[in-house]
């Protein structure tokens, strides 16, 4: 494992959140997603495939070793709000709370454009690993209210990451970490570019 003096910056964990899958609507049809997370109190246990009561309605995108947890910095929230009201999305006036959009970590000073895929989120009792950006889908166009919310994602770079687990334990809000570096070759947002631009030009 990368050691403690290579650490880069810190940040905070702020909240940590969990989901059930239940019925959303996309474009008139009934699906079903976990996107939206609700916090968890307490410390929750962090296993290689996630967070315990956590789920994942599509496994082909969601979870899995690689992709075990879902991070998002918590600056991008109020940005997300503002972008929906701008976006005409006036049925939807609820404030953005902590995984709404899907998350399971809530973070403070930790940005896509200063992480790389490979760097490691060391909290002490617990290890996780960047593996790459999130890409958005239709689901979060719905659960945001508009359109195009998923291009907003890309071009704006506001996209959170996954991480997989390499040290399990235990975490809980107002935990810090330490980021630690791995090749430092690709960073969140140019690796967002590169997946999902294709998709939505």
């Amino acid at each position: 494992m990368t050691s403690r003096s290579t650490a880069l910056v810190s940040g905070q964990l702020l909240s940590v959140q969990t989901g059930q899958v239940r019925p959303l609507m996309v474009g008139g049809r009934k699906l079903v997603s976990a996107i939206g997370k609700t916090t968890a109190s307490g410390p929750i246990a962090v296993g290689v495939l996630g967070l315990a009561g956590d789920e994942q309605a599509d496994l082909s995108v969601h979870g899995g070793l690689s992709k075990a947890v879902y991070a998002l910095p918590s600056e991008h929230l109020a940005w997300w709000q503002a972008q929906r009201q701008i976006r005409g999305a006036t049925l939807f006036e609820e404030t953005l709370a902590p995984g709404y959009l899907g998350e399971n970590l809530s973070l403070q000073g930790l940005l896509e454009q200063d992480l790389f895929i490979g760097d490691r989120l060391d909290f002490g009792g617990v290890v996780l690993r960047i593996t790459q950006p999130r890409e958005p889908c239709g689901k979060f166009n719905a659960v945001m209210g508009y359109a195009l919310a998923a291009k907003d994602m890309v071009q704006s770079g506001r996209c959170g990451f996954y991480l997989a687990v390499e040290q399990t334990g235990f975490l809980q809000a107002g935990a810090t970490c330490q980021v630690l570096a791995g090749s430092r070759s690709t960073c969140m947002t140019e690796a967002l570019r590169h997946k999902a631009w294709k998709h939505l030009r």
